[in-house]
């Protein structure tokens, strides 16, 4: 394809995407694709790539002047994209080739405005160098279609950083917004779209103080890529770093709202991870609280619903054989549960109320633990690996506990710890991994000692 005839394609995607600002998603399709979407969309295009293209309000977009006379490139309705996969290469082209020569000149506007500031205005060649907001507008443009042709370009991210970190109008930083979301609706995975996010969000931290409305729209966008695409740890990474932002309401309402989503994607681990960012953060407020007031002691609705993400852990673990993700989020809640709730670290060696309070709670903790282990290493059936991996990560998770927990109080569990049923059990399960019982067993007998 001709250059000139690329640099056309790029002025039409332009266009187009000047001609509706509301296009939320983009999509790259095949030639042959064109005559099926203008049959779902009720439409006629003509075999050529100057057709005329329709919107949804029925605004006629530019044609491109007979690039092609044999191909469709660009599909616009309802607010969708869709660009032929045929032309992505030498419209890249263009559209790279177009951004560093907008950046150069942005950055070479700058450097005569650097020196006509130290030569006291006598410089007269920026007379004729094109106005700041022209030059800004270029960049602009260019980059964002630069940016849904390559969406991990760096330089374009950071050229964009560069133009709106002078700015400062809210509008501009919430189209930044729309148009990150536009490319991550082709690309859920780009991590530079996700980090550009973050940045806009700080931007607008730093001039507007409630954000509740923007973290709610940012949850609502992640949970909808996340059921397009699923396993998206940097999707469910930028939820945990939105917790920082959430209010203690918003904090519970997200706990409500994901357990849903996590009890029919028992495998994501990210989602668990996102779960327990927001229960660490309930933690953190609480002991907030509690330096605030000197009460000590969490609160009986905390301890309440920690309890109630153990039962429901421990019905999904029951419900679905052989899932790690749920064995590594109890780990996580029964760390917490004998660090924060079954001890009182207020005053313990002074009272021994709470001394015999404690043993009782690490007492009745274990034993639940323990009846859930045994339930889970019995193999039902030794040819289904599920059932294989089920033995193993509950073996490894009573290992992994009685680790955790403090010495004084493996001296005083010990007598009802199965070690050597678990050793028979981890022999036959997993045999590889028979030294991890060693090790316990070699600390345990070093304690008594």
């Amino acid at each position: 394809m001709a250059e000139g005839n690329s640099v056309e394609l790029l002025k039409q995607l332009e266009d187009i995407l000047d001609s509706d600002p509301l296009i939320d998603e983009v999509g790259f399709i095949h030639p042959t694709q064109f005559v099926m979407l203008d049959g779902e969309a009720d439409a006629s295009l003509a075999s050529s790539v100057g057709t005329t293209l329709q919107s949804e309000d029925g605004v006629l977009l530019p044609r491109v002047s007979e690039v092609n006379a044999l191909e469709t490139v660009f599909w616009c309705r309802d607010h969708k994209l869709g660009i032929s996969t045929q032309v992505l290469l030498p419209l890249y082209n263009a559209a790279k080739h177009a951004f560093m020569a907008a950046l150069e000149r942005y950055k070479s506007h700058g450097s005569v405005s650097t020196k006509k500031d130290e030569s006291e205005g006598n410089d007269m060649s920026s007379c004729f160098s094109p106005s700041l907001n022209i030059l800004e507008n270029e960049l602009m443009r260019h980059s964002r279609a630069l940016l849904l042709l390559s969406c991990d370009f760096g330089t374009a991210w950071n050229s964009r950083k560069l133009v709106l970190s002078k700015k400062n109008y809210l509008q501009i930083f919430f189209g930044e917004l729309f148009l990150s979301a536009m490319v991550l609706s082709y690309a859920p995975k780009s991590e530079s779209s996700w980090s550009h996010r973050r940045w806009v969000i700080k931007m607008i931290a730093g001039k507007c103080s409630n954000l509740r409305e923007i973290v709610e729209k940012e949850t609502e966008l992640v949970t909808r890529i996340v059921e397009k695409r699923k396993m998206n740890y940097r999707a469910w990474n930028h939820c945990c770093w939105l917790v920082s932002y959430m209010s203690g309401e918003q904090v519970l309402e997200e706990l409500n709202n994901s357990r849903d989503w996590a009890r029919l994607h028992i495998a994501d681990n990210s989602c668990f991870h996102y779960r327990t960012r927001l229960l660490l953060k309930m933690l953190e407020e609480s002991r907030d609280e509690e330096n605030l007031t000197a009460s000590p002691g969490h609160s009986a609705e905390l301890r309440r619903l920690w309890k109630e993400e153990l039962d429901w852990n421990e019905l999904l673990i029951k419900r679905y054989i052989g899932r790690e993700a749920l064995w590594l989020h109890r780990r996580f809640l029964s760390l917490c549960w004998i660090k924060y709730f079954a001890t009182d670290i207020h005053d313990v060696a002074c009272h021994s109320y709470h001394k015999d309070n404690t043993s009782h709670e690490i007492d009745v903790f274990m034993d639940d633990e323990l009846r859930l282990v045994r339930s889970c290493s019995t193999m039902q059936d030794n040819v289904f690996e599920d059932f294989q991996a089920h033995s193993t990560y509950s073996a490894t998770y009573l290992l992994w506990l009685i680790k955790h927990i403090s010495e004084s109080l493996e001296i005083e569990l010990q007598e009802k710890l199965p070690l050597e049923e678990l050793k028979t059990v981890m022999n036959d399960v997993c045999p590889e991994k028979l030294f991890l019982w060693h090790s316990l067993r070699c600390e345990m007998k070093h304690v008594v000692s």
